[in-house]
């Protein structure tokens, strides 16, 4: 396993060398009390040696973090099985078919919690049946009581539990660090967003404002800036808010984009959430209307932008302050076949199920309430 950091498994390795010292503790005990009952003591206790210095050797690769791979952990299942094959060599046939094989099946367990541990939960069972299998083959048939002898089902659970772990923590680890870089990210799209509101923002909306006081060829230019400076606006902030949750959006996340020197958007302190399609509609009819503001309500005028979440239902307003709208000036419109307002703005309230409804008066300005029903 190439090195890319710090290991999330970590805390697996040192706790399985902890079970690996006392794996040893118990087969030194195993091996003082049969010691006396094999054909070869001798070559028992060399083979003991090799083994407590294979798991010393084991214990300092897995801890210091070199041994933490593939070709590793097969070296250790090979060392297992030999020294559980080496069981024939220093014991009887009577002896082995009574007993637990060398080194003891304990011990051999090491090689199937490291397995886990490097490959998850398949290749720590696989690792778990082959010790199984070893120990099969020194007692020369196969007769498994899982009434009085469950190793094998212990070995397998110990794979798929230390595996699953394993495999656990990494995905966890691996989470974590999807979260710090999305919130690094988002914290270095605010400190540019500062820096581009302070910025240009400010000069745009200053040019606007001092163009249209001036007046003549210059309101053009500062109509110009004005439309860079909403756009500019709407930029940063949608990089700012997230709108999507899941399989909803956020209303005041969207409506936020229209925020500009000329349009006041308020929202409450938590988020709206309606299903993508309806707040999507929505605030397409809310756009709408801003944009009428922008051409019919005079150079001056300013629009002002009210969420509200009501429970059942969500309604947006959109006040302006200029010229309004004349009595039967509506109706003349859709007369000469101009029906944006009949469609953008009523006709997505109607297919929503909700409703628009149009205050407005010459002089007093305008003002739409749209509202749809939560579903």
């Amino acid at each position: 396993m190439p090195d890319t950091g710090p290991d999330p498994a970590a805390p697996l390795w040192r706790a399985a060398q902890v079970f690996r010292l006392l794996s040893c503790i118990y087969a030194a005990g195993f091996s003082i009390a049969v010691n006396p009952d094999l054909q070869q003591p001798g070559a028992a206790w060399l083979l003991f040696a090799a083994l407590i210095a294979w798991s010393a050797v084991c214990a300092v690769a897995y801890l210091q973090g070199f041994g933490r791979r593939r070709s590793w952990v097969l070296a250790e299942l090979i060392v297992v099985v030999a020294l559980i094959l080496s069981t024939e060599l220093v014991a009887s046939e009577q002896w082995t078919l009574d007993n637990q094989s060398l080194p003891t099946t304990l011990w051999a367990t090491n090689a199937t919690i490291s397995a886990a541990i490097v490959s998850g939960p398949i290749a720590g069972m696989l690792t778990g049946v082959v010790v199984m299998i070893a120990s099969t083959v020194v007692k020369g048939f196969i007769n498994y009581d899982l009434g009085r002898n469950a190793t094998i089902v212990i070995e397998l659970a110990v794979g798929l539990a230390v595996g699953m772990a394993a495999q656990t923590a990494r995905r966890a680890h691996a989470e974590l660090e999807r979260a710090t870089r999305l919130a690094a990210s988002q914290q270095e799209r605010e400190r540019l967003s500062r820096e581009v509101h302070d910025g240009a923002i400010q000069v745009l909306a200053l040019v606007a404002r001092r163009g249209r006081e001036i007046g003549g060829e210059t309101a053009e230019l500062a109509e110009l800036a004005g439309q860079q400076e909403r756009a500019l606006r709407r930029l940063i902030s949608s990089a700012d808010v997230e709108p999507r949750v899941g399989a909803m959006s956020d209303v005041g996340a969207l409506l936020r984009r229209q925020a500009s020197d000329r349009v006041a958007v308020s929202l409450p302190a938590e988020p709206v959430l309606l299903d993508e399609a309806t707040a999507t509609e929505l605030v397409a009819a809310a756009t709408n209307a801003l944009d009428n503001v922008t051409a019919h309500a005079g150079p001056d005028a300013r629009a002002y932008v009210l969420l509200e979440d009501l429970g059942d239902s969500v309604t947006v307003s959109i006040r302006d302050d200029g010229v309004g709208i004349a009595n039967g000036r509506l109706d003349e419109a859709v007369g000469e076949g101009r029906v944006g307002i009949a469609k953008s703005i009523v006709g997505r309230m109607t297919w929503l199920g909700g409703s628009a409804t149009l205050t407005t008066a010459p002089g007093s300005g305008t003002e739409w309430e749209l509202t749809v029903p939560r579903r």
